[in-house]
């Protein structure tokens, strides 16, 4: 049986906790996605209607270059702000500090 990709990546996702982001190529990286942040990405683009917190996966800079697929132009930044992370000029202020990075927080 094939490995299924997709469900890989919302498993992770779905464990970044409330209030922290996480970005495609961590996510990438630590599930050896050949195809790297962009298949992740693709994922993030599917997984709506499905329970996936795909509002906490960024970009590496901390930028919200998936917010085009929330179906609002700001609903991504609600999403976030929601929980308490704050978004200025579609990047997330303090990046670095609520960065949370599955190779360290989860094991294999």
């Amino acid at each position: 049986m094939p490995r299924d990709y997709f469900q890989d990546v919302y498993d992770v996702v779905r464990q970044v906790p409330p209030g922290r982001v996480t970005t495609y190529g961590a996510i990438a990286r630590y599930l050896s996605l050949r195809a790297g942040a962009r298949m992740v990405g693709w994922a993030m683009n599917s997984s709506h209607g499905l329970d996936v917190p795909a509002h906490r996966v960024v970009n590496r800079v901390g930028v919200l270059s998936g917010k085009h697929f929330f179906g609002h132009p700001t609903a991504m930044q609600e999403r976030l702000e929601a929980e308490d992370i704050q978004v200025a000029d579609d990047r997330v202020v303090d990046f670095d500090r609520l960065f949370w990075d599955p190779a360290t927080e989860l094991t294999v």
